[in-house]
């Protein structure tokens, strides 16, 4: 009887925990995710890929019940490919998931880049990131743009606000007529009637055109100038004002996307999330610490007054104009919802580029 019992018992707890072994045993079905980018990850607009996105996509699926977990391949800081083929390497799945500039992306995804033709708008990068991610998901002009080149977005990227890194001080917009001035792709926009000639540049030869002569300062942000040192051959700090730039987004390979369990999605797109709030602590983080370290060093700053903010933004030809011609209604529609938002928001630009759209 003993045995027969103890059989019993046996065979009873054997068939008991049969759902948690198999529940286990589902712990074993992984998920090879392919990540990189064309920049490093001390990167700002990489860091957040490997130091939130990755280990919160982990740790969504491990309280899920770790029914699926992660293979991560890591092909950070251009391994497989440069900054111009972020949108390619995403869209044909030479990535599942990466960083992709849409700043260099002016034909093909032209609607991502509206800040870079209505500067003057609004400083606040954290703002920035909460509006496009809503926009992104809300606002089908946006999303289509991710969509029709076979992307899922997860994850907005900006930068710090734009002024200007000159070997002279600015007070003024008058301040800057008959200067030389780095101010690559679109951003030479934002010196139109000024009387300020726009040089062609990057991060990587700011330094070196300043030291030469060939320009006179930059236009640029604190994380970018400070490891740079720009800041050495640029000592005055003019804050005009330009404003923070949606930059471009982390984003899946739609095909691959689509093909993952409907719970690994969900997971991707809060992961995507939380990624967006931590990118926006970075920056400021780095924002804040490259100031320090650059006014230690005898960077000279003068926050222009609103005042000359408006008097630079309306010097300004209509700027958003060739943008909103080229791209039709779409545009408009992309426009006057990010303005709308920043209205929302309790932010008021220098200049309302919406309301002549």
């Amino acid at each position: 009887m003993g045995t027969t019992r103890r059989t019993f018992l046996a065979a009873s707890s054997a068939t008991l925990a049969l759902p948690f072994l198999n529940t286990r045993g589902f712990a074993a079905e992984a998920i090879d995710i392919q990540i990189g980018s064309s920049h490093p990850t001390n990167n700002i607009w990489v860091y957040a890929m490997q130091t939130a996105l990755q280990p919160e996509l982990d740790r969504l699926l491990a309280e899920a019940g770790g029914k699926y977990t992660i293979n991560w391949h890591e092909n950070y800081g251009g391994t497989l490919y440069k900054f111009s083929d972020t949108r390619a390497a995403v869209r044909d799945g030479i990535v599942d998931i990466g960083m992709v500039g849409t700043v260099w992306e002016g034909s093909a995804m032209p609607l991502q880049n509206v800040t870079y033709f209505t500067p003057f708008a609004n400083a606040d990068h954290v703002a920035v990131i909460d509006i496009f991610d809503k926009l992104t998901d809300e606002l089908p002009e946006l999303k289509a743009g991710w969509t029709d080149q076979n992307m899922v977005h997860l994850s907005s990227l900006v930068t710090d606000s734009y002024d200007i890194y000159a070997n002279f001080p600015i007070s003024s917009v008058d301040d800057v007529r008959n200067r030389r001035l780095n101010a690559p792709g679109t951003s030479a926009n934002w010196l139109a009637n000024t009387g300020c000639t726009p040089v062609d540049g990057a991060l990587t030869t700011y330094y070196t055109d300043i030291q030469t002569g060939v320009s006179e300062g930059t236009l640029s942000f604190a994380s970018g100038i400070q490891p740079t040192r720009v800041y050495e051959v640029a000592p005055h700090l003019a804050r005009v004002g330009f404003g923070s730039m949606y930059f471009g987004g982390i984003a899946a390979n739609k095909t691959f996307h689509d093909r993952l369990p409907p719970e690994v999605q969900a997971a991707l797109r809060e992961a995507g999330r939380i990624t967006s709030r931590k990118h926006g602590e970075y920056v400021t983080e780095r924002a804040t610490k490259a100031m320090t370290e650059m006014v230690a060093a005898g960077l000279k700053v003068n926050d222009l007054p609103d005042t000359e903010k408006e008097k630079w933004a309306n010097t300004l030809p209509n700027v958003a104009k060739p943008w909103l011609d080229s791209n039709g209604p779409a545009a408009a529609a992309v426009l006057k919802a990010y303005f709308a938002e920043l209205k929302a928001r309790g932010i008021k630009p220098a200049r309302d580029w919406s309301s002549e759209a």
